[in-house]
This record gives C-alpha cells, structure tokens and sequence, in this order.
C-alpha cells in the first residue's frame, strides 16, 4: 500500500513509519498542515492516517483539532481516499468531528501497531472491493502475510516487482493506468520512469509463465492481470 501518514509527534511519527515500512509499505510522511495538504494534492495514497492536532507549520501551532481542515479540502475536491483519524481516547468530540468531516475510521490513542496496520488493510479492502487473499489462475496473493503463490509453490518476488502486482491485483481484473502504476511506486524525489515500469512488467510476465494469469497491455490505457483462456 501507498500510505500518507500526518503525525506532528516526532517520535511517534518514527516509530509508525518504521513499522508500516517494514511491513513492505511504501509510506509519505508528514509533520504539518501545510506539509500535509500539499503531499496529499499532489500524490495518489492507497489510505491516510491523520492525526487531528496539526501545527500549521514548524514555528506557529494552529488550534486542536487543526487536522480538518486537510480533510475538508480533500474532500471538497473529490478525494475518496479512505482515511482513518488518530485521535485521543478520551477525546469523543475529535472523533465525531473527524467521522463527520469525511473519515473513515479512527482509532484512539495509545494503540497497537499491528491493530493499525489490519485497520488499514479493511479500510482499503472495501474502498478498492478487494480481499486480503485474491486468485487469478494458480496465481494468489496473500495481502495480510505478504505472500504470493503459484499452486502451492511460494513465489519470492523484489519488492518492487511485489508491489506491481499488488496493484494489478487490488482487485484483478481491473485496468490499471500506466501513470496511476508509476505514481504510486514514485518517490517524491526519485521518479519511477515508464522503463523501469516496463522492465518490472516484463520481469513478472516471464515469472508468471503458465500461471494460468497474465498480464496484458492495453495500448494508451495501462496493464490488466487476468485469467488465461
């Protein structure tokens, strides 16, 4: 998953982007209003943690409960990336708030790590109709144990060629736009460029060979995985 994460304590901020990174996540982080609002307009996310008590920037603090404001603008412009508020636990009034602003979940602070890392799974699970193990073929892929399979033989991808396939299969079936595809394996300061794209599909379609799934290219559009007939 492509997650944004808006935290302005630094080492909780820390310690969440550890852990969603060694989970295989590719995570943007960010510590302020103005930070966050500008990585969320010009970046596609899978899901958005957002902590509600944002600075406006490093030197001047902005009110509780500040983080809104980031989600009322995405949503305003149309933005349906699923979002789940951190909040304090015994702060019911920022819930509400977060919930009635356009979230789509919360979760009350302190909390478990991995309980973060399954809240966001189910978040994405009903936004994009997929399920933590889809099959196309002998091809399956396991989201919660980041595994892949063909028949009962484990498949051991590169991470990048893992999160290709992530996203063809979220869910299968589904063209994928080559641009969209590049994004979201982006860095912000380092481009994914359509070679290095290409050479990633190219590498999966020679590992998928009678997998009974392939990956086909439709021309100006992107990619689409689905079932050999």
């Amino acid at each position: 998953m492509r997650i944004l994460l808006i935290e302005d304590d630094d080492v909780l901020r820390h310690v969440m982007l550890k852990s969603l990174e060694d989970a295989g996540h590719r995570v943007d982080a960010a510590s302020d209003l103005a930070q966050a609002g500008h990585f969320w307009r010009v970046q596609a996310f899978d899901v958005v943690l957002l902590d509600l008590n944002l600075p406006q920037s490093d030197q001047a603090q902005a009110p509780m409960g500040s983080g809104l404001t980031v989600l009322r603008e995405a949503r305003a412009r149309g933005d349906r990336t699923p979002v789940m508020v951190l909040t304090a636990r015994n702060r019911t009034e920022e819930r509400i708030a977060g919930l009635d602003a356009g979230a789509d979940d919360y979760l009350g602070k302190p909390f478990d790590l991995g309980e973060v890392e399954a809240r966001l799974r189910a978040l994405v699970r009903r936004s994009q109709g997929a399920s933590d193990m889809t099959q196309v073929g002998q091809l399956r892929l396991d989201r919660k144990n980041r595994r892949v399979s063909l028949g009962d033989e484990p498949l051991v991808l590169p991470a990048r060629e893992f999160e290709v396939l992530w996203e063809l299969m979220t869910p299968p079936g589904r063209a994928v736009n080559k641009r969209a595809l590049s994004d979201k394996l982006s860095d912000f300061d380092a481009a994914l460029g359509d070679n290095a794209l290409e050479a990633f599909i190219s590498r999966l379609r020679r590992k998928l060979h009678h997998s009974g799934a392939t990956i086909r290219t439709l021309r100006g559009i992107g990619y689409l995985l689905e079932e050999e007939t």
